[in-house]
């Protein structure tokens, strides 16, 4: 896991831009966050991006994180 933010605000524009329909990923800290997630989403709809849904692992196997 990177130290730097920057690669996880490069991974998230990447994928709004491109419109990813999810973006999976363990970090919780910077992306995978409630918080985060509802201010990611109010800068995009901003940015008239739209906006992966921002899952972890877990999600995908039925585990509640």
């Amino acid at each position: 896991m990177p130290h730097d933010p920057f690669g996880d605000a490069l991974h998230l524009a990447i994928a709004s831009f491109y419109n990813v329909d999810a973006l999976l990923t363990w970090n919780y800290k910077h992306i995978a966050n409630l918080n985060k997630i509802y201010r990611i989403r109010q800068i995009n709809q901003e940015l008239g991006l739209p906006t992966p849904d921002l899952v972890t692992p877990l999600n995908y196997l039925g585990v509640d994180d």
